[in-house]
């Protein structure tokens, strides 16, 4: 009876039901063959989505890149969270939206909630940025709020930011890497429609890799499993957060997921899973740029 039960348990919990995967809200790339694949780039295969959270269950450490405007990234986001939950208790989460002087604040209003008290302006009780649009944000946090797990910030304050223009920090190891220095300095001028002046550029690389050792620090300390959710520059593991790890194990009990808009190319030495969703229509931010000049 014993051998039996040993094998029916576990059959069950892989025939445990997870919860249904969200409607596509973005508007373009329906039709691209592309849209909800989900490739193990390691191997070069497709995965399932039950077989993706295998992989994903199976991590110390897992960490979610994201598109911070794509609706479906970020619903994509809370359907991770409470599919892990049914294949094991989560540890933590970890957002780069928070930084240190809203943890008091998350850390208050998680335990009102528990005493079955929400407040009536979240956002202004979270001291949550503007800048972070919270119609996309809200729902998970209010899901993570609701969670025993911590949720924990995983940024720089504008103070350490500042602390940082006036005196850029020495990296060492393999963020210094000239290849990944370049790749930043790139990203950054791209970002910013290759309008920043030179001399601006060393400042802003270094805050970059300041919150990316920022993100490591905290997801090293942060109970297991985490989840850290960010930007795709600040997880991918050829230029962002895996690098600042302490060390190799530490990168290897860690995985990387990417949401990616369909037509965009992820490799393999960026992450070890990408998940295409549809596109959101770009924004000519630039042009905006260069007409208030």
């Amino acid at each position: 009876m014993r051998i039996l039960l040993m094998v029916v348990v576990p059959l069950l919990a892989a025939c445990h039901s997870l919860p249904p995967l969200p409607s596509w809200q973005g508007p373009e790339g329906l039709e691209h063959a592309d849209l909800n694949r989900i490739l193990d780039l390691r191997e070069g295969q497709q995965l399932t989505p039950r077989q993706l959270l295998a992989e994903l269950a199976a991590a110390e450490r897992i960490l979610v890149g994201e598109r911070h405007d794509n609706p479906d990234h970020h619903a994509l986001q809370l359907w991770l969270l409470q599919a892990l939950a049914q294949q094991r208790e989560q540890g933590s989460l970890l957002l780069e939206m928070l930084d240190p002087m809203q943890q008091p604040r998350v850390e208050a209003v998680k335990a009102s909630i528990a005493k079955g008290d929400w407040p009536e302006d979240l956002p202004a009780e979270l001291g949550w940025q503007k800048g972070w649009d919270w119609s996309l944000y809200g729902p998970l946090v209010k899901y993570a709020l609701a969670q025993p797990y911590p949720l924990l910030q995983a940024n720089l304050d504008r103070d350490e930011i500042s602390a940082i223009y006036r005196q850029r920090p020495k990296v060492t190891g393999p963020p210094a890497a000239a290849e990944v220095q370049q790749a930043l300095f790139e990203q950054i001028r791209r970002s910013h429609c290759d309008m920043l002046p030179e001399a601006q550029l060393p400042a802003m690389l270094a805050v970059q890799q300041q919150r990316d050792r920022r993100m490591a620090e905290r997801l090293q300390a942060a109970p297991a499993p985490a989840m850290l959710l960010a930007g795709v520059f600040h997880v991918r593991r050829d230029v962002g957060v895996p690098l600042h790890l302490n060390s190799g194990s530490d990168r290897e009990r860690t995985k990387v997921l990417i949401l990616a808009e369909v037509g965009e190319r992820v490799e393999a030495a960026q992450a070890d899973f990408v998940w295409f969703t549809p596109k959101q229509p770009e924004k000519d931010y630039c042009a905006t740029l260069r007409h208030r000049d």
